[in-house]
């Protein structure tokens, strides 16, 4: 079972979507305030069932918020963000090899997120 973890930065408050084996699947934005990541969460939760846009691939068709869009960074990685239904980005992905792990992370993320437990540390 995943959890949500909460962690202070020097500058706010961030959340880390983390699998039941406590690899990190998604990272949020620093917060301003505690209540505004809990929000995020929240966000995550009720988003994660979006549907896939591809921008890997040409002539991608561009789906509605909420989703997860894929894209290639500048070393060349798959990763993703979940945008939620006002088009902010609400968590992104680390960076993957393959097309295929970047799906993986996504599917991890619609497994795990709508039941993760929240912690603080």
């Amino acid at each position: 079972m995943g959890k949500f973890v909460i962690k202070k930065t020097a500058t706010g408050t961030k959340f880390d979507l983390k699998a039941g084996n406590g690899e990190v699947i998604a990272t949020s934005e620093v917060y301003a305030s505690e209540a505004a990541c809990k929000n995020g969460i929240e966000s995550v939760r009720k988003c994660c069932d979006g549907g896939v846009e591809d921008q890997t691939v040409e002539g991608y068709e561009a789906l509605k918020h909420p989703k997860f869009e894929i894209y290639l960074d500048k070393k060349g990685e798959y990763r993703f963000r979940l945008k939620a239904r006002n088009g902010e980005i609400i968590a992104t992905g680390e960076g993957y090899k393959s097309k295929a792990g970047c799906l993986n992370g996504i599917e991890s993320i619609k497994k795990n997120a709508p039941e993760a437990a929240v912690v603080e540390e």
